[in-house]
């Protein structure tokens, strides 16, 4: 009987242990989501709005 109360102990030990690393988990991808965003917001207030097209007055330079 001692064996089964130590197995079930265990066990909830385990799933405690897990349902922690889940929230670890949880909080961690919320902050890097913060962080991405933050970054991005950083990025396009740095970005050329006429990058990635052409410009007709450069190609006229040369």
């Amino acid at each position: 009987m001692s064996w089964i109360l130590a197995a079930v102990g265990l066990g909830f030990a385990g799933v405690a242990v897990l349902g922690l690393m889940g929230a670890r988990v949880l909080f961690a991808t919320r902050e890097l989501g913060r962080e991405v965003d933050r970054t991005r917001r950083r990025l396009e207030g740095v970005r050329d709005p006429s990058a990635g097209r052409p410009d007709k007055d450069r190609s006229a330079e040369g």
